[in-house]
């Protein structure tokens, strides 16, 4: 009964998001209740376990959440982003303008989302395209790639961050592991760009002039209003250099002793600490700063609008994995695929079945990792280290494969002109290739450092 209750929640919280268009909060608490019900779960059960899931998850990662959404906000709307971007375009120059798309899209994607972040970076990624000769395809294949692999796989973007929490898996590993392995992951995806997506023929999306005038006008913008490419950088590598240290600092081998000097690079290295850090760094972003920014019809009452759904679905997810672990299916799955050597691979797949299907990689980041948290134990990856690369192989198979269901589908096809068909060789292949090729670096990183 209860695999069979996991299954019809599985198909509630897909039919409702794919077919009825429910909000993801709903879909997930529906499954929720859902799983809970045909469980046979003790109504009073259901209650606490809505009330400790939601509550226990975002007293872990909600400022985090809501940290990172500020400095995105701040970032986009200051011109930071763009700044950024072409500082990184002009380090590399119009020759390697493939890898320099995918380097931006990587680091842009950090704080700031996906789509959000294709549609910052679309008229760039037009116009150097045209400037260097390169195909569109390749370029807009290499864009997307970088952003989906931060957005998927580096904290403190909320998908891999509310995963970590999920499974109580260190969030400086994972954002040190998920660093390494996504960016082994983008250079293969690189050479599968300039061997394959490159020689897909596109033919042109907009008019040159038109193109040109998007730059002036976007290059003009940041000259008069940006600040520079240093301060553009701070709000999202100090947090980030922050959290690695304070994950250092709390290895057996205490590198920082255990003084005054470890202790507050421990505390600054907390997530919460880092973050807030980076927001405070945000603020000195604008040229000309208002205090009506910081109000809430400002950017910082748009970051909270921005960031309220994302906390919901969250939320929602750790109901339904409170729900999960209070039932016995952790202990059933478990027995069902003891001996079966599979490990890492039940996350992957499961991931990816829910992405393929619903659409969404944040979803299924959350959904799976709700349902792994049940198992771990069982399935032999409750340490630190399978923990980890637990986390990992859920985000690899959040990324497989993004296609008509997925809005950042829609996002690249629209401001690229793309066809639907043209969409599945770039988009839908790239991510496949993506995914598979990070599952295999995690599995090969299992097999070198056992757990």
């Amino acid at each position: 009964m209860l695999f069979i209750a996991l299954i019809l929640s599985l198909v509630f919280i897909i039919a409702s998001a794919v077919i009825y268009k429910l909000h993801p909060f709903l879909s997930l608490l529906g499954g929720a209740i859902v799983f809970a019900l045909c469980s046979g779960m003790e109504l009073t059960l259901l209650v606490s376990s809505i009330n400790q899931g939601f509550g226990s998850l975002m007293g872990n990662i909600g400022l985090i959440i809501l940290f990172g959404v500020m400095i995105g906000t701040f970032l986009e709307r200051s011109g930071g982003a763009l700044v950024l971007a072409n500082k990184i375009l002009g380090w590399i120059g119009e020759r390697f303008v493939t890898l320099a798309m995918m380097i931006t899209g990587y680091i842009i994607s950090i704080p700031v989302f996906a789509d959000s972040g294709f549609i910052i970076m679309s008229p760039l990624n037009k116009v150097m395209a045209k400037k260097a000769g390169v195909p569109i395809a390749a370029t807009t294949a290499a864009l997307a790639t970088g952003l989906l692999a931060s957005h998927v796989m580096v904290p403190p973007t909320p998908g891999p961050v509310a995963a970590a929490a999920v499974l109580e898996a260190s969030l400086g590993q994972v954002m040190i592991w998920g660093l390494l392995v996504s960016s082994v992951t983008c250079a293969v995806c690189y050479l599968f760009i300039n061997k394959v997506i490159s020689k897909i023929k596109v033919e042109s999306v907009d008019q040159e002039k038109e193109i040109l005038n998007e730059s002036v006008s976007e290059k003009k913008r940041v000259e008069f209003i940006g600040p520079s490419a240093f301060r553009s950088f701070l709000p999202i590598i100090i947090p980030i250099s922050l959290i690695v240290l304070g994950t250092f600092s709390s290895m057996d081998s205490q590198p920082f002793g255990s003084g005054i000097l470890a202790e507050w690079i421990g505390f600054i290295g907390q997530p919460v600490i880092a973050l807030l850090i980076g927001v405070l760094i945000s603020f000195t972003l604008p040229k000309n700063f208002d205090k009506q920014m910081l109000s809430t019809s400002g950017w910082l009452g748009d970051s909270l609008k921005a960031a309220a759904p994302i906390m919901l679905i969250t939320g929602a997810g750790g109901i339904f994995g409170q729900v999960l672990k209070n039932s016995e299916l952790g202990a059933l799955i478990g027995d069902m695929f003891a001996g079966s050597n599979m490990g890492l691979l039940i996350p992957f797949l499961l991931a990816a079945t829910l992405k393929t299907c619903q659409g969404s990689s944040t979803v299924a980041l959350l959904t799976t990792a709700s349902i792994m948290a049940s198992m771990m134990g069982d399935l032999g990856l409750d340490s630190e280290w399978y923990t980890t690369l637990t986390v990992l192989s859920i985000a690899a198979g959040s990324a497989v494969v993004s296609h008509v269901n997925d809005s950042f589908f829609w996002v690249i096809t629209q401001m690229t002109g793309f066809s639907v068909t043209q969409g599945y060789k770039i988009q839908t292949a790239m991510t496949a290739v993506f995914g598979l090729t990070a599952m295999t670096i995690i599995f090969l990183l299992s097999l070198m450092i056992p757990g």
